[in-house]
Order: structure tokens, then C-alpha cells, then sequence
């Protein structure tokens, strides 16, 4: 009985997964809904307050990114 019950319980489990899904999908009796534009999306904010971005993007080495971090910090 033990070695039915276990691919028993799984075939029933399996079987109970799958046969929702077989039938008529929701979207399809969903022909009445009514539909509008989304509204725009708000410009970006300016998070650079005005300062001129450069004109190339510097490469990404240990070297500059030591130079960016020290620029963050707060001096003392």
C-alpha cells in the first residue's frame, strides 16, 4: 500500500494542477471592458541643479572611482 499511496497522491496532485488550467481563459468572455489612455508621465527632476554633465563618461576603474569617492566625502 505504501508504494501506491506516494505515486497516488502525486498523480492526484499533478492531475489538480493542470486541469484548471485547461479550460476557457478569463480574458476571453472580458470583451466588455471599458478602456482609457494612461495620462502622461512627469518630466524627470533635474538632480544635477543646472551643473553641465561632460561630454564623455569616464572609464570605470579603481583609480577614478577612489577620485569620485574622495570627492564625496566630507572634508575635515
Amino acid at each position: 500500500m505504501k508504494k501506491t499511496l506516494l505515486p497516488g497522491l502525486l498523480a492526484a496532485a499533478l492531475l489538480s494542477l493542470t486541469l484548471p488550467s485547461c479550460g476557457p481563459s478569463a480574458t476571453e468572455g472580458d470583451d466588455d471592458i471599458a478602456t482609457t489612455t494612461l495620462p502622461p508621465l512627469p518630466a524627470a527632476p533635474d538632480t544635477t541643479k543646472g551643473a553641465k554633465q561632460p561630454e564623455q563618461m569616464r572609464e570605470l576603474n579603481s583609480v577614478n572611482a577612489t577620485e569620485d569617492i574622495k570627492k564625496m566625502q566630507p572634508q575635515m
